[in-house]
């Protein structure tokens, strides 16, 4: 996106089993001056500014419905998981949820407004765009 990557990474479980298996999305937005690629081609979870979980970007019905089936780590598939039941609810959350939320970020602004009602995130997300020199268009988003 310019000055910034979408990042989605996924996380599984040391723990995961043949009978068990969980796992969870990191996702937020990296800031291309900050990426550890010095050819800046790709975002990785260490560049991550605002590393939040999946349930950040869910709405509440989906987060409770999650909750309720989901594993300690975020997801859960077992050997008695109806993988079709699981595949249709991660892609409301994935397509519905997630991705339509992160297709919001179009600027730098946008990723402020939304960020910054996760303190420390917010807080980190400012931070990293003051110490680029990058420029937002709202002066009062980024003091």
């Amino acid at each position: 996106m310019g000055d910034f990557f979408v990042v989605i990474n996924l996380q599984n479980s040391q723990f995961n089993s043949k009978e068990e298996l969980s796992f969870c999305l990191n996702i937020g937005v990296a800031l291309t001056e900050k990426l550890a690629d010095k050819e800046k081609k790709k975002a990785t979870l260490f560049d991550i500014a605002t590393e939040l979980r999946e349930d950040a970007y869910l709405t509440e019905d989906r987060k409770q419905l999650k909750k309720f089936k989901g594993g300690w780590l975020g997801y859960k598939i077992t050997d008695t998981t109806n993988t079709s039941d699981f595949i249709a609810d991660f892609k409301i959350d994935l397509e519905d949820n997630i991705l339509m939320r992160l297709d919001q970020l179009k600027t730098l602004n946008d990723c402020v407004v939304f960020y910054e009602k996760f303190d420390y995130w917010g807080d980190n997300l400012k931070r990293q765009i003051k110490e680029c020199g990058l420029k937002l268009l709202d002066t009062n988003a980024c003091p």
